[in-house]
């Protein structure tokens, strides 16, 4: 099960977790790699998972779970203007996703299909300065009234200007605009300036998620209503 990518889990309770874990085990699913999810379910798995399977977990990211509230861009904008990124801005995204991966250690599998995805569905914002793009900020396709803002980049050497913010912004409206009803996005809990930039553009904290990965483990659970 998403051997490359943890499973992300919806809020469960507490006994439907272990009830999960069990059934997995069970069934002999020890491809699972990870898992993402809210704070209690994550631990709670992994807990149930380890005992299971023997398996080992560890804490790769906290992140924490924003929902757009009132917009309330920068003000003063940085100079510059929003627009969206076509198929010719194709390269320079690739370059920026593959930086955003390495200094997040986000887990993108392929940062070019990623890239196409997004240039497929206009799911792309460039902020840029006199015909430069300058910092980008995506966002996911719409599912059930809601899209989350995603893979926000400005290049080392442009950072501290707003351009972040200001693409972040851009994008929000956009998505407002074209009648997303909630426009989500998670942060990395570790980085203290981008959560307080959400949070000056109107996002607000909805949950804290933990990303856990499994080390796999050669043991044989018992199958279910056997002794071991």
């Amino acid at each position: 099960m998403y051997p490359a990518l943890p499973s992300a889990a919806l809020p469960l309770p507490d006994e439907a977790v272990r009830a999960l874990a069990r059934t997995l085990a069970g069934n002999g699913e020890r491809q699972i790699t990870g898992v993402n999810a809210g704070r209690e379910t994550a631990e709670t798995f992994a807990t149930a998972w380890t005992g299971l399977t023997g398996a080992m977990s560890s804490v790769e990211q906290n992140h924490r779970l924003y929902r757009l509230g009132t917009l309330t861009p920068p003000d003063p904008a940085p100079p510059g203007r929003p627009r969206t990124a076509t198929a010719a801005d194709r390269d320079l995204l690739v370059t920026w996703y593959a930086g955003f991966a390495r200094e997040t250690q986000a887990l993108i599998n392929d940062v070019a299909v990623q890239v196409d995805d997004k240039l497929s569905h206009d799911g792309i914002t460039l902020w840029e300065l006199d015909g430069r793009p300058v910092a980008c900020a995506g966002i996911s396709r719409t599912v059930a009234g809601m899209a989350r803002v995603a893979l926000v980049y400005t290049p080392p050497e442009l950072r501290g200007r707003g351009y972040a913010g200001a693409a972040t912004a851009a994008v929000s409206r956009a998505a407002r605009a074209a009648g997303v009803r909630e426009v989500l996005l998670f942060t990395d809990l570790d980085n203290p300036t981008s959560n307080a930039l959400y949070q000056r553009l109107g996002y607000r904290p909805l949950e804290d998620h933990l990303v856990l990965s499994f080390t796999s483990a050669e043991r044989t659970v018992p199958e279910q209503g056997h002794p071991s």
